[in-house]
């Protein structure tokens, strides 16, 4: 080794450090790859994305392979830093050749390489996955021994490096958080349908149904006059028929049947019972999202919501529940009805009938959600009992004054968006 000039230690020393930066930053890099972006690109075709995601699917493996490299480098080079300390100041440079050493390695070959990995580690895990795939399979023996100890080892921790638990998944939680640090990725109108469709989970059809009291429908017992003002004054596409009481539901009518019928002159009773289609009923408490597909599946687009004794609580549209998601876009009549009126001081009158959820969704206002599903209903739970004209109250930190009363209920109510705290 005394044949060896100085030059050429140094400049082995020199490859090993940049071999050590090599391999502890191409290990940051492939590591904080984004799994999601990087299956994209690899069925997109790119064939360095392609080589990553067959390294990762065994990470113990690719860390194998890499700590292999890395250690195998680092101490090369400690030999080679010991040596040149001999030849240059003797036996009492070595302490300051092994502080210098490891000063170089900790700044060049670990923080900045590391920290240029995690920045852009698409740039140094692509180019890093044309040497380790070789790589892998020239040293595999050697990384196959070092991988039976270690997962030996985990294995007694009841961890499994070559199962599922190395996949890696995500969550609805996490998934709604990449949604919204999307920026500008996802335009902002997207942004918001897509987090309604993770929001379907947690609402139930009670939340959006047309309460009981609100249905219009046509009543088979009428006078045959006055029966076909109703069908030809629909203002829905589909309306609910009964005899004599909602509780006696016959089924839904659709206007176009109806109109291609009087046009054609031989709309009859008979013909128009022929006309009505069964109806669907939905139990309280379905989730949204299972009513979408329910809908899909029976091809159906309004449903009667019923209780565990089969009394009709109200009624669901698709178009109610796809609104969940894109917002209003109907001109349903319905629409035009106003459950909320601003006024000039800040403040809103609401009708006891709003959906509070709706509220919640439209105004941003911080009402809970989990009780009632009116905002007469978020009144009267807060008071247990039904309250006078001019009661006023707080509802979640908002101030609110009743203002009417009907038929046991409150009609209309004063709310102030302003939260009072303690």
């Amino acid at each position: 080794m005394d044949d060896i000039p100085i030059g050429a230690l140094l400049a082995a020393l020199l490859l090993l450090i940049l071999l050590s930066a090599f391999f502890s930053g191409s290990e940051t890099a492939l590591m904080t790859l984004n799994r999601y972006r990087l299956r994209h690109l690899a069925e997109a075709g790119s064939r360095p994305a392609r080589l990553a995601e067959r390294l990762l699917q065994r990470p113990d493996r690719l860390i194998g392979l890499i700590l292999l490299g890395n250690n195998f480098v680092n101490i090369l080079a400690s030999s080679l830093a010991t040596l040149l300390a001999i030849r240059l100041g003797g036996q009492g440079a070595i302490p300051v050749a092994a502080g210098l050493l490891t000063l170089v390695i900790l700044i060049f070959s670990e923080v900045a390489p590391k920290t240029l990995a995690a920045l852009h580690p698409e740039r140094l895990a692509f180019p890093a996955t044309w040497i380790f795939v070789p790589l892998l399979k020239l040293t595999y023996p050697l990384v196959a021994l070092v991988n039976f100890f270690a997962n030996g080892i985990l294995r007694l921790l009841h961890l499994y490096p070559e199962g599922e638990e190395t996949r890696q998944k995500i969550t609805k939680e996490e998934l709604r958080t990449i949604v919204n640090e999307a920026g500008a990725l996802i335009p902002r109108r997207h942004q918001k349908m897509l987090v309604a469709i993770l929001d379907l989970e947690n609402g139930r059809v009670e939340d959006i149904m047309i309460p009981r009291q609100e249905i219009d429908g046509i009543d088979l017992e009428e006078p045959w006059d006055e029966l076909l003002k109703d069908l030809r004054d629909m203002p829905y596409t589909q309306a609910l028929v009964y005899r004599r009481s909602i509780d006696k539901v016959v089924g839904f009518i659709h206007a176009r049947r109806v109109m291609q019928a009087l046009m054609e002159g031989g709309l009859t009773r008979e013909k128009l019972e022929s006309l009505i289609r069964e109806p669907y009923y939905i139990p309280e408490g379905t989730p949204l999202h299972t009513q979408l597909l329910n809908f899909q599946k029976a091809r159906r687009r309004v449903g009667l919501v019923v209780d565990e004794y089969g009394d009709v609580l109200g009624m669901v549209t698709m178009s109610d529940l796809l609104e969940q998601i894109v917002g209003e876009f109907t001109s349903d009549p319905s629409d035009r009805i106003a459950d909320v009126i601003p006024q000039d001081d800040g403040s809103y009158l609401i009708s006891g009938s709003a959906n509070v959820r709706k509220l919640v969704k439209k105004f941003g206002w911080k009402l809970h959600t989990d009780g009632p599903r009116t905002f007469n209903g978020l009144i009267l739970e807060q008071l247990e009992s039904i309250p006078e004209p001019g009661t006023s109250l707080l509802i979640d930190g908002y101030p609110v004054e009743v203002l009417q009363i009907q038929d046991n209920a409150v009609k209309t109510a004063r709310f102030e968006p302003r939260r009072v705290t303690d």
